[in-house]
């Protein structure tokens, strides 16, 4: 801790010195208006200013504490006042004094000056870091919105089918315990060709924050710059976005990535068209059964966008029988976790299966809802630490 002290009493600066420079504190005392500024002007690395009010009438030493506030914006300003000009302190204190100190006839206030101006920096600091954490929350909210406005709020469904889609931010806890609601790299897409075609996307961006929203928004643009073309043949679609993600340096700095499930529904021929990117295989409920299963095997999935510009994916075919639900997902819902009775504990795909066959009589909007109040229901009311969309596609 760094003292500067602007002093009226030259037969005290010794004791001041002795009494301030201990343990991990330094002090250095200047005598009288002229000398405090002149050190104030040449050094500003100070972590807490101790003014004699008074020095060398109060109207000269406001003119003082003035000046010194324009120079040592962010240093913490400690008044020492006698007692019979107390009366004048508020003129300091609403000025932006942080605390002050009164000194006695006999000085004895000498004694408690370190640890009161400890306080004051400590107290100066935690101030800072609270304002810090409210423009964290004030940062993450804007990056957030900005997110949240490429994320489809309706969309129509082909006929014979029900479509229902969430997405829902991870959260941290900060200064004071207080949850602030994450941005992220979670992003979907649903939209109709045509009468017949329905194209259904969920992403992912490694990481979270404005790099993560950022790379999700340049997915969103390429998609809509070239979704007018090749539908149906999913995999080169994808292929075609990840050449153009990859012109994106930012996007790769840091090992940045993006999975991808990219499906299109024909609900004439009622087949789902679909590639993947790095991105989980859904799940296909047969409402009639209760039973779930993946559409595919693990290794279905080609490599994350935004890697490798010549990297290939293959494209897939999956009947949709009638009575059937499917779920696409990012790793967040699976993800979720919590500690019950001091055990790690994941709604994992095992908890998916069960939500599915429970709600299978249920509508994809009920049966969604299922699924984020299930998986909450595992980190126990603490957010998820990842974000989280989810899409169900129902055939009736």
């Amino acid at each position: 801790m760094r003292i500067l002290i602007g002093w009226d009493n030259p037969s005290q600066a010794e004791t001041l010195s002795l009494l301030l420079n201990v343990d991990d504190a330094t002090a250095t005392v200047a005598i009288g208006p002229q000398e405090l500024l002149q050190t104030a002007t040449h050094d500003a690395s100070w972590d807490v200013l101790l003014l004699a009010v008074g020095m060398p009438d109060i109207d000269a030493s406001f003119e003082v504490f003035s000046a010194l506030r324009r120079l040592l914006p962010n240093v913490p300003i400690v008044g020492a006042c006698c007692s019979d000009s107390l009366y004048r302190l508020p003129r300091f204190l609403t000025a932006g004094m942080k605390n002050y100190v009164l000194r006695d006839a006999g000085g004895d206030y000498i004694f408690l000056l370190h640890a009161m101006l400890l306080n004051t920096v400590e107290a100066m600091r935690a101030e800072r870091e609270k304002e810090l954490a409210m423009k964290l929350r004030e940062e993450i909210s804007s990056v957030r919105k900005l997110q949240e406005s490429i994320i489809p709020s309706d969309f129509s469904c082909p006929t014979g089918y029900d479509i229902a889609a969430r997405y829902e931010p991870s959260q941290i806890q900060v200064f004071g315990g207080l949850p602030v609601v994450m941005a992220g790299g979670d992003y979907y897409e649903v939209f109709r060709v045509d009468e017949h075609r329905t194209v259904v996307l969920v992403g992912d961006a490694s990481g979270h924050g404005m790099k993560a929203c950022m790379s999700i928004m340049t997915m969103h643009t390429l998609i809509n710059m070239i979704r007018t073309q090749q539908f149906d043949d999913v995999a080169s679609f994808v292929a075609a976005v990840n050449r153009r993600l990859c012109e994106q340096s930012f996007i790769q700095s840091g090992g940045g990535f993006i999975t991808v499930f990219y499906g299109v529904v024909h609900s004439d021929t009622h087949e789902f068209h679909w590639t993947t990117a790095g991105h989980p295989i859904p799940l296909l409920l047969d409402k009639q059964t209760g039973t779930a299963a993946p559409i595919g095997p693990y290794e279905a999935g080609g490599l994350p966008l935004g890697l490798y510009s010549d990297a290939e994916y293959e494209s897939h075919v999956t009947p949709i029988p009638a009575h059937s639900r499917l779920l696409i997902f990012t790793d967040g819902l699976p993800e979720a976790f919590g500690d019950i009775d001091g055990q790690h504990c994941e709604f994992g795909i095992q908890g998916m299966h069960d939500t599915l066959e429970r709600t299978s009589p249920e509508t994809a909007a009920e049966a969604l809802e299922a699924l984020f109040v299930d998986s909450q229901t595992i980190t126990q009311g603490a957010g998820r630490h990842d974000d989280s969309s989810v899409v169900i596609v129902d055939r009736l």
